[in-house]
Protein backbone atom coordinates (compact mmCIF):
# COMPACT_ATOMS: atom_id res chain seq x y z
CA UNK A 1 0.00 0.00 0.00
CA UNK A 2 3.14 2.33 0.17
CA UNK A 3 3.10 4.93 -2.39
CA UNK A 4 -0.83 3.95 -3.53
CA UNK A 5 -3.48 7.04 -3.09
CA UNK A 6 -5.62 6.31 0.50
CA UNK A 7 -8.94 6.21 -1.93
CA UNK A 8 -7.33 4.59 -4.75
CA UNK A 9 -9.50 1.43 -4.49
CA UNK A 10 -12.83 3.17 -3.69
CA UNK A 11 -15.67 2.47 -6.40
CA UNK A 12 -16.43 5.17 -9.20
CA UNK A 13 -19.80 6.13 -7.84
CA UNK A 14 -18.59 6.08 -3.85
CA UNK A 15 -15.71 7.93 -4.43
CA UNK A 16 -16.88 11.37 -4.25
CA UNK A 17 -18.87 11.23 -1.10
CA UNK A 18 -15.47 9.43 0.72
CA UNK A 19 -13.54 11.86 -1.12
CA UNK A 20 -15.95 14.75 0.41
CA UNK A 21 -15.95 13.43 4.00
CA UNK A 22 -12.37 13.19 4.23
CA UNK A 23 -11.89 16.63 2.78
CA UNK A 24 -14.28 18.44 5.54
CA UNK A 25 -12.33 16.17 8.32
CA UNK A 26 -8.56 17.66 7.11
CA UNK A 27 -10.62 21.52 6.94
CA UNK A 28 -11.10 20.72 10.33
CA UNK A 29 -15.07 20.45 9.47
CA UNK A 30 -15.11 16.77 10.85
CA UNK A 31 -13.54 15.50 13.84
CA UNK A 32 -14.76 11.81 13.43
CA UNK A 33 -17.04 9.83 10.29
CA UNK A 34 -18.28 6.23 9.62
CA UNK A 35 -19.30 5.68 6.06
CA UNK A 36 -19.93 2.21 4.32
CA UNK A 37 -18.27 1.90 0.51
CA UNK A 38 -17.38 -0.59 -2.22
CA UNK A 39 -13.82 -0.94 -2.51
CA UNK A 40 -11.23 -3.44 -4.93
CA UNK A 41 -10.32 -6.71 -3.61
CA UNK A 42 -7.25 -8.75 -5.12
CA UNK A 43 -8.78 -11.99 -4.06
CA UNK A 44 -12.16 -11.45 -4.21
CA UNK A 45 -12.81 -8.72 -7.11
CA UNK A 46 -14.65 -5.67 -4.97
CA UNK A 47 -16.09 -5.58 -1.17
CA UNK A 48 -18.17 -3.86 1.03
CA UNK A 49 -15.69 -1.61 3.91
CA UNK A 50 -16.72 -0.03 6.62
CA UNK A 51 -14.76 2.73 7.62
CA UNK A 52 -13.98 4.54 11.15
CA UNK A 53 -12.54 7.78 10.37
CA UNK A 54 -10.76 9.95 12.68
CA UNK A 55 -8.62 13.15 12.68
CA UNK A 56 -4.97 13.32 13.57
CA UNK A 57 -3.09 16.51 15.20
CA UNK A 58 0.30 17.73 15.81
CA UNK A 59 1.07 18.59 18.76
CA UNK A 60 0.45 22.34 18.47
CA UNK A 61 -2.85 21.02 16.89
CA UNK A 62 -2.78 21.31 13.63
CA UNK A 63 -4.55 18.13 11.41
CA UNK A 64 -1.73 16.57 9.75
CA UNK A 65 -4.09 13.53 8.43
CA UNK A 66 -6.80 11.66 8.91
CA UNK A 67 -6.90 7.65 10.38
CA UNK A 68 -9.43 5.28 9.17
CA UNK A 69 -9.94 1.76 10.79
CA UNK A 70 -11.85 -0.40 8.21
CA UNK A 71 -14.18 -3.52 8.59
CA UNK A 72 -15.11 -6.09 6.08
CA UNK A 73 -18.82 -5.90 5.96
CA UNK A 74 -19.99 -7.70 2.64
CA UNK A 75 -21.89 -10.89 4.03
CA UNK A 76 -23.38 -8.07 6.26
CA UNK A 77 -24.30 -6.32 3.18
CA UNK A 78 -25.59 -9.44 1.35
CA UNK A 79 -27.93 -10.31 4.18
CA UNK A 80 -29.66 -6.93 4.07
CA UNK A 81 -29.98 -6.88 0.80
CA UNK A 82 -31.61 -10.15 0.39
CA UNK A 83 -34.05 -8.58 3.74
CA UNK A 84 -34.46 -5.96 1.26
CA UNK A 85 -35.20 -7.99 -0.99
CA UNK A 86 -38.01 -10.43 0.72
CA UNK A 87 -39.64 -7.26 1.81
CA UNK A 88 -40.99 -6.34 -1.12
CA UNK A 89 -40.99 -9.72 -3.38
CA UNK A 90 -43.25 -12.67 -3.15
CA UNK A 91 -41.41 -15.45 -2.08
CA UNK A 92 -43.82 -17.68 -4.40
CA UNK A 93 -43.45 -15.98 -7.79
CA UNK A 94 -41.21 -13.70 -7.44
CA UNK A 95 -43.25 -10.64 -8.52
CA UNK A 96 -43.68 -7.81 -6.63
CA UNK A 97 -45.73 -8.11 -3.15
CA UNK A 98 -49.02 -6.84 -1.68
CA UNK A 99 -46.79 -4.30 0.18
CA UNK A 100 -44.95 -3.10 -2.86
CA UNK A 101 -47.69 -2.80 -4.81
CA UNK A 102 -49.58 -0.47 -2.32
CA UNK A 103 -46.64 1.86 -2.18
CA UNK A 104 -45.76 1.77 -5.91
CA UNK A 105 -49.53 2.56 -6.12
CA UNK A 106 -49.25 5.97 -4.41
CA UNK A 107 -46.02 6.57 -5.93
CA UNK A 108 -47.30 6.53 -9.27
CA UNK A 109 -50.37 8.18 -8.72
CA UNK A 110 -48.70 10.87 -7.20
CA UNK A 111 -46.59 11.53 -10.21
CA UNK A 112 -49.46 10.83 -12.31
CA UNK A 113 -51.16 14.06 -10.90
CA UNK A 114 -48.18 15.98 -11.00
CA UNK A 115 -47.62 15.07 -14.24
CA UNK A 116 -50.93 15.49 -15.68
CA UNK A 117 -50.42 11.70 -16.76
CA UNK A 118 -53.07 8.69 -16.82
CA UNK A 119 -52.59 5.82 -15.19
CA UNK A 120 -54.14 2.15 -15.71
CA UNK A 121 -54.49 -0.87 -13.64
CA UNK A 122 -55.21 -4.64 -14.46
CA UNK A 123 -56.71 -6.79 -11.69
CA UNK A 124 -56.22 -10.64 -12.45
CA UNK A 125 -57.90 -13.36 -10.90
CA UNK A 126 -57.33 -17.59 -12.19
CA UNK A 127 -60.56 -18.94 -12.97
CA UNK A 128 -61.92 -21.74 -10.39
CA UNK A 129 -58.50 -22.14 -8.47
CA UNK A 130 -59.61 -23.49 -5.19
CA UNK A 131 -60.87 -26.39 -7.30
CA UNK A 132 -57.97 -26.83 -9.60
CA UNK A 133 -55.82 -27.20 -5.70
CA UNK A 134 -58.12 -29.19 -4.86
CA UNK A 135 -58.21 -31.82 -8.09
CA UNK A 136 -54.52 -31.23 -8.67
CA UNK A 137 -52.81 -30.39 -5.57
CA UNK A 138 -50.91 -27.30 -3.74
CA UNK A 139 -47.68 -27.85 -4.97
CA UNK A 140 -49.30 -28.14 -8.61
CA UNK A 141 -51.20 -25.01 -7.82
CA UNK A 142 -48.13 -23.43 -6.56
CA UNK A 143 -46.26 -24.41 -9.79
CA UNK A 144 -49.35 -22.76 -11.90
CA UNK A 145 -48.77 -19.99 -10.14
CA UNK A 146 -45.79 -19.24 -10.97
CA UNK A 147 -46.09 -20.57 -14.72
CA UNK A 148 -48.91 -17.35 -14.64
CA UNK A 149 -46.60 -14.86 -13.02
CA UNK A 150 -44.13 -15.52 -15.78
CA UNK A 151 -46.60 -14.63 -18.90
CA UNK A 152 -47.70 -11.47 -16.92
CA UNK A 153 -44.25 -10.49 -15.89
CA UNK A 154 -43.44 -11.39 -19.71
CA UNK A 155 -45.63 -8.70 -20.56
CA UNK A 156 -45.19 -5.82 -18.32
CA UNK A 157 -41.42 -5.13 -19.81
CA UNK A 158 -41.91 -0.74 -19.51
CA UNK A 159 -39.84 0.57 -16.75
CA UNK A 160 -42.51 1.66 -14.88
CA UNK A 161 -44.87 -1.22 -15.03
CA UNK A 162 -44.95 -3.41 -11.94
CA UNK A 163 -46.68 -6.63 -11.82
CA UNK A 164 -47.42 -7.87 -8.41
CA UNK A 165 -49.14 -10.23 -6.37
CA UNK A 166 -52.33 -9.20 -5.38
CA UNK A 167 -52.89 -12.23 -3.02
CA UNK A 168 -54.01 -16.29 -3.00
CA UNK A 169 -54.83 -16.55 -6.92
CA UNK A 170 -55.28 -12.92 -7.93
CA UNK A 171 -52.19 -10.87 -9.70
CA UNK A 172 -52.46 -7.11 -10.26
CA UNK A 173 -50.38 -4.49 -12.91
CA UNK A 174 -49.95 -1.07 -12.77
CA UNK A 175 -49.45 0.53 -15.98
CA UNK A 176 -48.37 4.44 -15.52
CA UNK A 177 -49.18 6.62 -18.55
CA UNK A 178 -50.97 4.39 -21.00
CA UNK A 179 -54.71 4.89 -22.35
CA UNK A 180 -57.14 2.40 -21.96
CA UNK A 181 -57.08 0.85 -25.58
CA UNK A 182 -53.31 0.49 -24.51
CA UNK A 183 -54.46 -0.90 -21.33
CA UNK A 184 -56.88 -3.45 -22.83
CA UNK A 185 -54.49 -4.66 -25.48
CA UNK A 186 -51.66 -5.44 -22.52
CA UNK A 187 -54.68 -7.39 -20.46
CA UNK A 188 -56.18 -9.02 -23.79
CA UNK A 189 -52.41 -10.87 -24.26
CA UNK A 190 -52.32 -11.47 -20.56
CA UNK A 191 -55.30 -13.61 -20.92
CA UNK A 192 -55.33 -14.98 -24.56
CA UNK A 193 -51.04 -16.32 -23.32
CA UNK A 194 -52.61 -18.08 -20.46
CA UNK A 195 -55.17 -19.88 -22.03
CA UNK A 196 -52.48 -20.82 -24.81
CA UNK A 197 -50.35 -22.17 -22.26
CA UNK A 198 -53.21 -25.08 -22.16
CA UNK A 199 -52.75 -26.08 -18.51
CA UNK A 200 -54.69 -29.09 -18.18
CA UNK A 201 -57.61 -28.29 -15.58
CA UNK A 202 -60.50 -30.59 -16.19
CA UNK A 203 -62.73 -28.91 -13.34
CA UNK A 204 -62.48 -25.48 -15.37
CA UNK A 205 -65.42 -27.29 -17.71
CA UNK A 206 -65.81 -24.02 -19.69
CA UNK A 207 -62.20 -24.56 -21.20
CA UNK A 208 -60.70 -27.47 -19.85
CA UNK A 209 -57.72 -25.39 -18.83
CA UNK A 210 -55.84 -22.84 -16.80
CA UNK A 211 -57.71 -19.89 -17.63
CA UNK A 212 -57.91 -15.87 -16.29
CA UNK A 213 -60.38 -12.96 -16.06
CA UNK A 214 -59.41 -9.99 -15.91
CA UNK A 215 -60.91 -5.86 -15.50
CA UNK A 216 -59.04 -3.13 -16.46
CA UNK A 217 -59.44 0.08 -15.80
CA UNK A 218 -57.69 3.42 -16.35
CA UNK A 219 -57.41 7.26 -14.87
CA UNK A 220 -56.27 10.57 -15.00
CA UNK A 221 -55.62 11.48 -11.07
CA UNK A 222 -55.76 14.99 -12.12
CA UNK A 223 -59.19 15.16 -12.79
CA UNK A 224 -60.07 13.15 -9.86
CA UNK A 225 -59.36 15.52 -7.18
CA UNK A 226 -61.54 13.99 -4.84
CA UNK A 227 -60.64 10.09 -5.35
CA UNK A 228 -57.59 8.60 -3.90
CA UNK A 229 -55.41 5.57 -4.96
CA UNK A 230 -58.66 3.28 -3.93
CA UNK A 231 -60.70 4.88 -6.66
CA UNK A 232 -58.55 3.07 -9.80
CA UNK A 233 -58.70 -0.40 -7.30
CA UNK A 234 -62.25 -0.69 -6.81
CA UNK A 235 -62.97 0.30 -10.49
CA UNK A 236 -60.40 -2.20 -11.76
CA UNK A 237 -62.59 -4.78 -9.23
CA UNK A 238 -65.55 -3.81 -10.44
CA UNK A 239 -64.36 -5.18 -14.05
CA UNK A 240 -62.97 -8.03 -12.85
CA UNK A 241 -66.37 -9.21 -11.44
CA UNK A 242 -68.50 -8.14 -14.52
CA UNK A 243 -65.66 -10.44 -16.19
CA UNK A 244 -66.31 -13.50 -13.78
CA UNK A 245 -70.29 -12.73 -14.00
CA UNK A 246 -70.08 -12.41 -17.90
CA UNK A 247 -68.34 -16.35 -17.95
CA UNK A 248 -64.38 -15.78 -16.68
CA UNK A 249 -61.64 -15.83 -19.30
CA UNK A 250 -62.37 -12.39 -20.34
CA UNK A 251 -61.09 -8.86 -20.38
CA UNK A 252 -63.37 -6.16 -19.19
CA UNK A 253 -62.60 -2.37 -18.80
CA UNK A 254 -64.29 0.16 -16.36
CA UNK A 255 -66.42 1.80 -18.99
CA UNK A 256 -67.62 -1.56 -19.97
CA UNK A 257 -69.21 -2.79 -16.93
CA UNK A 258 -72.64 -1.32 -17.51
CA UNK A 259 -73.06 -2.88 -20.90
CA UNK A 260 -71.24 -6.25 -19.66
CA UNK A 261 -73.89 -6.95 -16.96
CA UNK A 262 -77.05 -6.26 -18.91
CA UNK A 263 -75.49 -9.10 -21.48
CA UNK A 264 -74.48 -10.90 -19.10
CA UNK A 265 -78.12 -11.06 -17.09
CA UNK A 266 -79.98 -11.64 -20.85
CA UNK A 267 -81.37 -7.40 -21.23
Amino acid sequence: MIGTPALAGINPEDLPEVQAIVDAMKRGEKEEARLTYRNSHRQNGEIWLESTMQVTRKDNGRIDGVVAISRDVTEHKKLETRLETLAIEDSLTGLANRRRFDERLKEEWARAYRDRSSLALLMIDVDHFKAYNDEYGHPAGDACLRRIAKIIAAETQRAGDLAARYGGEEFAVLLPNIDAASCAGVGERIRSAIHEAGLVHRTNLAAGCVTASIGGATCRPVLERTAGVASLVEAADRALYAAKDAGRDRLVMSGEVASVMLKASGQ
